[in-house]
């Protein structure tokens, strides 16, 4: 009792530290313990009898393999991984859980392991997320680990109340009559690498009569694939690609909110019914010569959604507008509002992007991303190399430029915005070269005057002196000195 006394006296921190955590609310220290991986959560138990306890009662449950510390032979580390899962849902208490969440290379001797784990989070913890991934990572993996596949029992989710499901990288298993068994506690679904016959996805969406977001990666296991749903607000398509297949996917969702695409090489895409599609995302490598044929196939698609109000696209608009594959000369995106371009600024890039503003009358706001381009733009032709670009901007308000760097083509296009966006209120500009802890803004407003004025509290004609790129320090440099007051 004397040397903890004088233990204490020699470090009256320890003491004073261990006191005020005892003194915080359980709540909070329950969320401490949330943050933590499950293995250090446990390891609290040590700190105080009040901490004993408090593990077992966390709403998020964990299991990462790529934090659990690793032993050697590798195989020892899915052994022990295992039984410190089978340990830690033993003593568990039975409170529901919010997040169930487990990443295990996955191996058929532990079959038995990962079933009761799914069954416990499903039927015992009643948890309301459950995220299974049995991939990781490509650097987890060897020719053994890629010849098991977990097999998930769909059918386990009906003694359960799952509204948010995410699978990567297993094999589905649906009951027999899955339509008439009715999962209705299932609102979201994240697939990936779970391979679907056209047969499995319509027998999964009639089961799941409440499912409103779909998110698909890699998931074609036929050529075909038809998503009809009147539930169904918001899909996604990832990585769907296949040049030796001719692959076709049919959406007729009535209700569909939001659709996007990212590296999709279909043969063929049709949308049926897409009245309600608000918002429209396409995302595709950036290669001149076999992914525009995509893009396009994809870009076409918004002649069937006529109300889509936010659009996030790359900039292929003066191949695509220029090409016999464009829309009809009457088209028009009259309800766009919103838009996401990721574009350069060189001529090519804005003869493309007035191109496309043509189409969009009612555009009130613009952001403009940095496009990773792997090949370099086509040549224009003269007709367009040399003539001044116009972009039709007469609703357009704001414009943010996500990465500016000071180039010339950069500042050949905000001379351009300022000068024929007439009603453009404000250019806010964030600085690409300061850092990415340090991602300081400019902005540029119109006054009542109508002249053009820079407000930039953290950034000063002295703070580019710490700036190493010189065409940085031009371009900002331009700026200040284009605006009446900085």
């Amino acid at each position: 009792m004397e040397e903890m006394e004088e233990a204490s006296n020699q470090n009256p921190r320890a003491t004073v530290t261990n006191r005020n955590l005892n003194d915080l609310p359980e709540e909070l220290l329950l969320h401490i313990l949330t943050c933590l991986p499950i293995l250090e959560s446990v390891q609290t138990s040590l700190i105080s009898q009040k901490w004993r306890p408090l593990w077992s009662r966390v709403p998020s449950l964990n299991f990462l393999f790529e934090l659990f510390p690793p032993y050697e032979p590798p195989l020892d580390t899915r052994q022990f991984f295992a039984e410190f899962i089978d340990r830690v849902l033993i003593l568990r208490s039975n409170s529901p859980i919010h997040t169930f969440r487990l990443s295990f290379i996955y191996h058929g001797h532990y079959r038995s392991h990962v079933d009761s784990w799914v069954r416990s989070a499903i039927t015992r913890l009643r948890t309301r997320e459950l995220y299974l991934d049995f991939f990781i990572h490509k650097d987890f993996h060897n020719e053994e680990t890629h010849n098991h596949r977990y097999d998930f029992p769909f059918s386990v989710l009906r003694n359960g109340c799952v509204a948010i499901l995410g699978l990567t990288r297993c094999d589905l298993t649906l009951p027999a009559k899955m339509s008439t068994l009715r999962f209705c506690s299932i609102g979201s679904m994240f697939l990936n690498e779970v391979y679907l016959t056209d047969q499995a996805m319509r027998d999964l969406i009639s089961g799941c009569p409440n499912l409103e977001a779909l998110d698909l990666e890699n998931c074609l296991a036929h050529h075909h694939m038809k998503i009809c749903s009147t539930k169904l607000k918001r899909l996604a398509l990832r990585y769907f690609y296949d040049s030796e297949l001719e692959e076709t996917i049919l959406v007729d969702c009535p209700n569909l909110c939001s659709i996007s695409f990212n590296c999709c090489a279909f043969d063929k895409f049709v949308l049926k019914n897409a009245w309600s599609l608000v918002e429209f995302r396409v995302d595709i490598l950036h290669k001149i010569d076999r992914s525009y044929r995509y893009w396009n196939k994809v870009v076409r698609l918004l002649g069937q959604a006529p109300n889509v109000k936010h659009l996030n696209v790359q900039n292929w608009w003066f191949k695509f507008l220029t090409s016999k594959d464009s829309f009809p000369k009457s088209f028009m995106i009259h309800n766009l509002n919103h838009l996401e371009l990721r574009t350069g600024f060189t001529q090519y890039d804005l003869v493309g992007m007035a191109a496309l503003l043509k189409l969009c009358p009612n555009l009130e706001t613009m952001m403009l991303d940095y496009l990773f381009k792997i090949e370099e733009d086509e040549t224009l032709s003269e007709e367009f190399s040399s003539k001044p670009v116009k972009l039709s901007m007469p609703s357009l308000k704001q414009v943010t430029v996500t990465s500016y760097t000071g180039t010339e083509d950069e500042i050949n296009f905000m001379k351009i915005l300022s000068t024929q966006g007439v009603a453009l209120e404000k250019i806010i500009l964030v600085l690409g070269h300061v850092g990415a802890k340090s991602r300081l803004q400019m902005v540029l407003y119109r006054n009542a005057s109508q002249s053009w004025k820079c407000y930039a509290p953290d950034l000063s004609p002295t703070t580019l002196n710490y700036i190493d790129s010189e065409i940085f320090k031009q371009g900002i440099n331009w700026l200040f000195e284009s605006c009446l007051v900085f």
